[in-house]
């Protein structure tokens, strides 16, 4: 799965694709079929890779990536995003074992699920993850 571009953006609904960037910001491109474009300026916004994102763990934080690929692999039913919060909780029990129940709230397993729905149709959702950049080799 590769996830490199995909961003979240705090205050907006929904997932966003980098395209570039200019003096004024990053340039987003939505990954609704709108494919609105947009400059976010980081001095007032907040931004997130999809490959960043970690999820409270009791332990160990669990990255969003691992929870992409056990959902894609195991083939789990997905709740909808509107199902009360004990169905919500019982299906984030099972694919991310080990969250931290007392951090991790509904309306975060919610925006996992809506994320997951949006990247799933997406030609990068079979694609292989580029290997990162070793900082020796560069």
């Amino acid at each position: 799965m590769n996830l490199r571009g995909l961003v979240s953006v705090t205050g907006k609904p929904g997932l966003f694709k980098l395209i570039g960037q200019n003096k004024g910001g990053f340039i987003l491109e939505s990954l609704d079929g709108a494919k609105v474009k947009s400059v976010i300026n980081l001095s007032n916004t907040k931004m997130a890779t999809l490959e960043d994102i970690t999820i409270y763990g009791e332990e160990d934080e669990i990255r969003l990536l691992e929870i992409f690929e056990t959902l894609k692999t195991n083939e789990i039913e997905i709740p909808d995003v509107k199902a009360d919060g004990n169905t919500l909780r019982e299906f984030f029990r099972v694919v991310a074992p080990g969250h931290d129940e007392s951090r991790v709230y509904s309306s975060d397993i919610k925006k996992v699920i809506t994320w997951y729905n949006i990247i799933k149709a997406l030609p990068l959702f079979e694609e292989e993850a580029p290997e990162p950049i070793d900082e020796e080799q560069a």
